[in-house]
């Protein structure tokens, strides 16, 4: 018996449900190239994310464009690493938003490393707090939980995806802690002296229990006076640091004149401002590449 007009329509309407694949629920436009991978593994197919900042990119010296700024408008939730990261454009970012999207700062949801292993001679430096939340794991974990609760609250029909999602990368977070930690245990606790291009590893100094030193400040961009490069490198040679860091985004003219006068080697390139080519290209990879650098070098 044939079916009524009306019941046909419905099972078509049914099909096409069924059959055609629904468009992310949820737009992002990431100003960090670790919150675009929290977000990709927390909101999976839920999510379309839009990452602004490239890796390898440095962020101190990014310039808001018209092509990103119109993603940026497109957007449901906007993501930016905080802590002054995007000082420089953040206004104009936010006049142009309107007023439907969410911005969301994820660092100023986050405690700041307080001055942990730092030199207390440096707390005058500690004027700006240091915006690198990514290089502490723990950090990172309580990142995941920030994103996972935006999303759940512009779209909770897919509450459940998005905590599994969270839970599934927390506990990749976790083992990829705990490995960090066993790595860093070879390393003698007087060994642990981290002498890096700039100011971007409060976070892990306090996690990891290093002391630290840098040639320039919290941003690439802070240029390291005359008297700054000859104190550090007396205290280089007075410590008897045996190597310091180059970061892949930076220039290492000034860190190689450095270890010309003090007799430290270069120790290795690390990854201090979010993802990068090569090993760093996924999160995981830049922990794994800048503490196996560290150690490897300190010990």
């Amino acid at each position: 018996m044939a079916l009524p007009s009306a019941c046909r329509a419905l099972l078509l309407c049914v099909f096409v449900l069924l059959t055609v694949p629904l468009k992310a629920e949820i737009k992002v436009a990431s100003f960090s190239t670790v919150l675009s991978e929290i977000t990709q593994k927390v909101g999976g197919k839920n999510v379309a994310v839009t990452s602004l900042i490239k890796p390898g990119q440095d962020p101190h010296e990014y310039q808001l464009t018209p092509g990103d700024l119109t993603a940026a408008t497109a957007a449901d939730l906007v993501l930016l690493s905080g802590k002054g990261m995007e000082a420089s454009y953040l206004g104009n970012l936010r006049d142009a938003l309107p007023k439907r999207v969410e911005v969301l700062a994820v660092g100023e949801e986050l405690p700041g490393p307080g001055k942990g292993a730092v030199e207390e001679k440096e707390a005058s430096k500690q004027a700006t707090e240091d915006p690198h939340w990514w290089n502490s794991v723990s950090e990172v974990e309580k990142a995941t939980a920030v994103v996972r609760d935006a999303l759940i609250r512009l779209d909770s029909a897919h509450r459940a995806d998005y905590q599994a999602g969270a839970q599934a990368y927390l506990a990749e977070l976790k083992e990829l802690d705990l490995w960090a930690k066993r790595k860093i245990a070879e390393l003698p606790r007087d060994r642990r002296k981290l002498v890096t291009s700039h100011d971007a590893f409060q976070y892990f100094a306090k996690e990891y229990g290093f002391q630290i030193d840098s040639i320039e400040g919290l941003t690439t961009d802070q240029e390291p006076s005359v008297s700054h490069v000859s104190a550090l490198i007396a205290e280089i040679k007075q410590q008897g640091v045996k190597a310091i860091f180059l970061e892949n985004t930076l220039n290492p003219k000034v860190s190689a004149e450095i270890t010309r006068e003090s007799g430290a080697k270069i120790g290795g390139t690390l990854y201090a401002d979010g993802l990068g080519p090569g090993e760093g290209e996924t999160y995981a990879g830049m922990i794994r590449h800048d503490v196996n650098t560290i150690v490897d070098a300190l010990k």
